[in-house]
């Protein structure tokens, strides 16, 4: 089993930044854009990104040739290019984009999103670090990790973006449903669209670049926020709308469910800490499909990781499960 980062970027990718010397606003919040392939009309959008007053555009790039990136960057000097030299993960993406940023809020959208109904990142920005004294002592509900807006697809209907955690048998399910109001709380930003903190995200340790399948990275990601005691939920101030239709989502289980699971379910909160006990090595040696020696490698790896971090744990799965805001029906 590779070693489970403990620490936000350890290891950048190799790559060349283009642009991006002059902020667009002052509202604290920027996007990162990642870009799904295809041909969209890249101007239109960097002029409604200008239009709404984010200070910079981190723009993640494939490893093809792009033409029209000198032309870009000097008609939009707040648009900072992202050159891969190799191809790497949608996690991996995201923290790099966050370790060119220095704004307090980041937006993370595709190419193929738009922005439908919003109140302008100046807007946004305030409303989302609002002052938590508001709230009469509750956490408020703008204090958070992420805030995911309302997600439509390109028949403009809204997508069950607000997940909602179960567990079956030691196995996690998702039920996903179309938030009903304000503040409802969600498992992880769907298709990592979102307004997330950036520092809190740094102090998450970002995405867990070693885990390949982009839906259990961002479960991962989800899980091990709110394990952690950080908070994800909905908002209906902001809309946006897919050009097409949402990718489908492959939950199928292999290599990186073995590490989620081993990072986020196998762990026991006790107390104040969270342990991985070595009872359950035994089942999960027997589920793994690996041989004895293989298996206890990656639990041991684990088991070290939930040691290091076993402070950070403020639930465990079972308990946050338990716990869980259910929408009203």
């Amino acid at each position: 089993m590779n070693t489970i980062p403990t620490t936000f970027n350890g290891e950048l990718p190799s790559y060349t930044a283009v642009g991006g010397t002059r902020r667009g606003g002052s509202s604290g919040l920027s996007v990162v854009l990642l870009n799904r392939g295809g041909r969209y009309p890249r101007r239109i959008l960097f002029q409604e990104f200008e239009k709404a007053g984010f200070d910079y555009v981190i723009s993640i790039e494939g490893k093809e040739e792009r033409y029209d990136l000198e032309e870009l960057s000097g008609r939009f000097p707040f648009v900072r290019f992202i050159l891969l030299k190799d191809e790497i993960n949608q996690g991996q993406r995201i923290n790099l984009a966050v370790s060119e940023l220095d704004s307090p809020l980041f937006f993370v959208l595709w190419n193929d999103i738009r922005i439908l109904h919003g109140i302008g990142a100046l807007k946004m920005a305030e409303r989302l670090l609002a002052d938590a004294a508001e709230e009469k002592a509750r956490i408020s509900p703008y204090k958070r990790l992420c805030t995911v807006p309302v997600i439509q697809n390109s028949g403009y209907h809204t997508l069950p973006a607000m997940i909602s955690p179960a567990l079956h048998q030691g196995l996690i399910k998702t039920l996903p449903y179309v938030p009903p109001r304000e503040g409802n709380p969600t498992l992880y930003p769907l298709d990592c669209v979102g307004i997330y903190d950036r520092r809190r995200f740094i102090a998450l340790g970002g995405f867990d670049s070693t885990i390949r399948s982009p839906y259990w990275q961002l479960m991962d990601f989800g899980v091990r926020a709110w394990l952690w005691g950080e908070n994800i939920a909905c908002t209906q101030l902001v809309r946006v709308c897919y050009d097409g239709e949402l990718p489908p989502e492959d939950s199928s289980a292999g290599v990186s469910y073995k590490r989620f699971f081993l990072k986020n379910l196998a762990p026991v909160f006790r107390g104040d800490f969270a342990h991985l006990p070595l009872g359950r090595f035994p089942a999960y040696l027997f589920s793994s499909g690996e041989g004895p020696f293989a298996a206890w490698d990656e639990y041991s790896a684990a088991r070290r990781w939930v040691e290091r971090n076993k402070y950070r744990f403020t639930t465990d799965m079972e308990n946050l499960v338990k716990n869980w805001e259910q929408p009203l029906p």
